[in-house]
């Protein structure tokens, strides 16, 4: 009998809700406004309904389990957001017992970055590797780490941190986390963002600036114009790639990992970002680990989270 699944994403615009087989594949999905606004309560509602929408659109009744994905701090073992920034109101919220109270299925929660490594480990870039990191470049940087075969939680599920390693030992750009000389604060979308526009501040004109055409710049603006051979995106792009492929050597030399599977809005650059990470670690990292690492793009893009949700009633 097919075990089917429900996997849930919850960020801060939309919450995604997707009926998940035993193969990764999606039957089902929609989403639903977050409105964190309004109240966590609102946002509950709204996904106590999307899951009766679900199964009485598929009318599937085996379902096994149902999983959450949410961004920011995480108890897994016992089920609750402990603080989700983008979300505001999420803040010791008991989720996985009012869903269970509700519908009487087995329910797990955990964070976004941890969902998408279980998502790549069993149908993405990942399947059959053992050790790998699946890093997550956007507004922020996380990663997901599995040795042996296993997701690695860490004592306090705050294990994948990679956002925080350190470059620079005193000063550096101030990461939102609170501390100087982040990996984060060098290399995300809004340090893209920042470099792009400390470089037209004197009235210079550059690719992106046309391509954005009076809005606002965006990675994936900058990203367009690197794509087009502009000299200045693509110099940002390759400052990215160096400072994340820095941070990445000292990842390589302490886990020995078989892939490192990048994926996140920021990664959609594909190779203008990826080869000056691969450059970055060729040069850096220990060549006894470096010789064993091949730096790849995510698979599963934007269902990486649902199908990784999916998968927390097992892992």
């Amino acid at each position: 009998m097919a075990r089917n699944r429900i996997g849930i994403d919850v960020g801060g615009t939309n919450v995604k809700i997707a009926l998940v087989d035993d193969n990764g594949g999606i039957l089902y999905s929609n989403s639903v406004p977050t409105r964190a606004e309004m109240g966590y309560e609102y946002t509950v509602n709204n996904i106590k309904q999307a899951i009766r929408d679900l199964m009485s659109e598929t009318k599937v009744t085996n379902i096994e389990g149902i999983g959450f994905d949410f961004p920011g701090q995480i108890d897994y073992k016992n089920g609750i957001v402990r603080l989700a920034p983008n979300i505001p109101g999420w803040v010791n919220i008991p989720i996985a017992k009012i869903i269970e109270d509700e519908f009487k299925i087995p329910t797990r929660i955990d964070n976004d970055v941890h969902c998408a490594a279980l998502g790549e480990l069993n149908f993405g870039a990942g399947k059959g590797c053992e050790n790998f990191i699946c890093m997550t470049v956007g507004t922020g940087i996380g990663s997901g780490i599995v040795i042996n075969g296993k997701l690695v939680r860490g004592a306090s599920n705050a294990a994948g941190e990679l956002g925080h390693i350190k470059l620079q030992m005193h000063e550096g750009p101030l990461c939102g986390c609170g501390d100087y000389g982040c990996l984060e604060a060098f290399a995300s979308g809004p340090s893209i963002v920042a470099m792009a526009e400390e470089y037209i501040m004197g009235g210079k004109s550059t690719k992106y600036r046309e391509i954005a055409n009076g809005s606002e710049i965006t990675p994936f603006v900058v990203a367009e114009a690197a794509k087009q051979g502009d000299p200045v995106a693509r110099r940002i792009f390759t400052r990215v790639g160096e400072y994340i492929g820095f941070g990445l050597a000292s990842v390589v030399n302490l886990l020995n990992p078989e892939k490192i599977i990048i994926g996140g809005g920021v990664a959609d650059a594909g190779d203008i970002l990826l080869n000056p990470i691969r450059e970055t670690i060729k040069k850096r990292a220990m060549v006894v680990a470096e010789s064993a690492v091949e730096i790849v793009p995510a698979k599963l893009g934007n269902t990486a989270g649902v199908i990784g949700a999916s998968l927390l009633i097992e892992s």
